[in-house]
């Protein structure tokens, strides 16, 4: 498998050489782990700034939050928190910037606000969500997610959860590439804590590589996420050690961008696993 990808997204051209830093910018009241820290457009744009200053290689601002048990919230309230941030950013950052949302009409503001890829947890299968990114030079990550934020907890089950989830990335970019989205434009995330226990979360990283096999660069989002607190203990605030564990090891294993709320802890240790590597 090659070691490098050209990945498109907006007017950046980004070789994934080694693993890429994506900070996250949650302008949210709930989200799980720093959900009503940065709800003010000033404040979400500060830290948007500080993680490029800590070495953050893109930022991912979301408006809606996406932890199990979360509630949905309106199409006008999403476009409210995101849309000044993502307009405030794009004259600034120096950086691609990241909606983290499922919504097309989301999609289409935001990237006429600014943005440059879309993050989104269902992988383009809205109504409207292909067409939304068809016209355009965005860059796309599709995720895998069994069931709703909901529901997705109560009892997730798999046969088998690598080949299951490894099939339906496959198949999704498949279909964004029959509906003419180049491959340079896509990545794709295994969905670490999106409809999975623990059990399915460690067989994923453990084999990490077969969907790595699928040859499109993997996003992987493991920061804080309750599967680490599960293994080390600890609430989100208390699982830094551990977020960097699997950053590591996630890198180790071929994933190109590492999503993570630490950046200058991540990068840190990203440093070190490229000097050995």
């Amino acid at each position: 498998m090659q070691s490098y990808f050209e990945f498109t997204c907006g007017k950046y051209q980004l070789t994934l050489n080694r693993p890429y830093v994506m900070g996250i910018v949650n302008v949210t009241p709930d989200s799980f782990s720093d959900g009503g820290q940065y709800t003010s457009t000033k404040s979400a744009t500060e830290h948007a700034l500080k993680l490029i200053a800590e070495g953050a290689d893109i930022l991912d601002i979301g408006g809606e939050s996406t932890r199990p048990g979360a509630v949905p919230v309106s199409l006008d309230e999403e476009l409210s928190r995101v849309i000044p941030v993502i307009e405030a950013l794009s004259h600034i950052s120096t950086v691609p910037i990241s909606i983290d949302t499922y919504k097309p009409e989301v999609m289409r503001q935001a990237i006429a606000a600014g943005a440059d890829i879309v993050n989104d947890v269902r992988a383009l299968q809205e109504p409207g969500a292909l067409e939304a990114v068809f016209n355009c030079n965005v860059g796309i990550c599709l995720m895998h997610m069994q069931g709703m934020p909901q529901t997705m907890q109560l009892a997730p089950h798999y046969v088998d959860v690598v080949s299951e989830v490894k099939q339906f990335l496959t198949d999704r970019l498949n279909t964004a590439l029959t509906q003419g989205i180049v491959k340079n434009r896509i990545l794709l995330d295994p969905g670490f804590g999106f409809g999975k226990t623990r059990a399915h979360n460690i067989t994923l990283i453990k084999h990490l590589d077969k969907l790595v096999d699928i040859g499109q660069p993997l996003l992987v989002g493991l920061s804080r996420k309750a599967v680490l607190g599960a293994i080390a203990g600890g609430d989100e605030g208390q699982r830094l050690h551990a977020s960097i564990a699997a950053s590591v090891i996630s890198a180790m294993k071929g994933a190109k961008i590492l999503r993570v709320h630490d950046v200058k802890a991540t990068v840190d240790a990203l440093k070190v696993v490229a000097a050995v590597t």
